[in-house]
């Protein structure tokens, strides 16, 4: 494959970020870019003995923090202390995901797994970090989204999937709701005049540990489709490029998409990807801000 790789990653030294989901998949192999670039590595992540050895694996210089973006006392926590030991941000990489094809599960604060996980924790991370993003020199924040927002609609009246919950479409909603959120969060920088710019990335179908994990719930037929499933995937380093041009490509302006450019958008170079027309909606950014502001308490912008 050809066009925009990992060795186009320019020099990262000097500059400070947080991938969240950093022990494993596609957050490990951005982690790793960015250090082996140069850049100061935070590995936001819920489980700090997988954070310690990916940190191990990944040399350079990086460090372990404890983030559990279920939990918007995590969240708070964590964006509290980081604040205090940086005074600049200069990468925010909202990366870390949840798909779970069970039962529906809610986290402490009550919301919906997917929803909590995938979008409402880092919305409220971006907001808790947005001054110590403004405060650096070029500063980006990347949403990771999925091809399954595409096919995703947003009920405002259920958000929490309280009615005839079905997981794969609670996974495919929650990655509208991250890729709404970053659109709407793209509009909301430009007219504040912030020096912050948000992009978009998503990996196509990749092989990642989330995979299998997601059929857990379904015994030993679900872990043979899901591993069957595997074969049909791109690599996880070439499903990482998209969110690795979004964080670091020096052209890339707010608001721009990224994702594999062949086999509708699943594998492939990176170009730049296809929004849904609900994605891309002002009116659907506006209620899913006011709607994830009143949930998580965190307001900004």
């Amino acid at each position: 494959m050809t066009g925009w790789t990992a060795a186009n990653i320019p020099d990262q030294r000097g500059r400070t970020a947080v991938v969240t989901g950093a022990n494993s998949g596609l957050g490990l192999v951005t982690a790793t870019e960015l250090a082996r670039h140069g850049a100061h590595v935070v590995l936001a992540v819920r489980n700090t003995a997988a954070g310690a050895e990916a940190a191990r694996r990944i040399g350079g210089d990086v460090e372990v923090r404890e983030l559990d973006l279920a939990s918007l006392d995590s969240v708070r926590a964590f964006a509290a202390k980081l604040a205090a030991d940086l005074p600049a941000i200069d990468l925010l990489v909202n990366n870390a995901g949840a798909v779970l094809l069970g039962r529906r599960r809610v986290c402490a604060d009550g919301f919906e797994l997917h929803l909590a996980t995938n979008m409402l924790g880092h919305f409220a991370l971006t907001g808790l970090l947005l001054d110590r993003l403004a405060a650096a020199a070029a500063p980006r924040v990347v949403s990771l989204s999925s091809v399954t927002h595409r096919g995703a609609h947003l009920d405002f009246d259920d958000l929490m999937f309280e009615r005839d919950f079905r997981a794969s479409a609670a996974y495919g909603r929650s990655k509208l709701a991250t890729t709404i959120f970053g659109v709407e969060l793209d509009r909301r920088l430009r007219a504040a005049g912030s020096p912050v710019v948000s992009v978009l990335a998503h990996p196509g179908i990749t092989r990642t540990n989330l995979t299998p994990r997601a059929w857990e719930d379904r015994g030993r037929s679900g872990r043979v489709i899901a591993w069957l499933g595997l074969l049909f995937t791109q690599s996880l380093e070439q499903g990482t490029l998209p969110q690795l041009r979004a964080a670091t490509d020096p052209g890339v302006r707010g608001g721009q998409f990224f994702g594999p450019a062949r086999l509708g958008e699943t594998r492939g170079p990176v170009a730049e990807a296809r929004l849904s027309r609900e994605a891309a909606d002002p009116a659907a950014g506006r209620r899913l801000w006011a709607a994830a502001e009143e949930l998580t308490g965190v307001r900004y912008l």
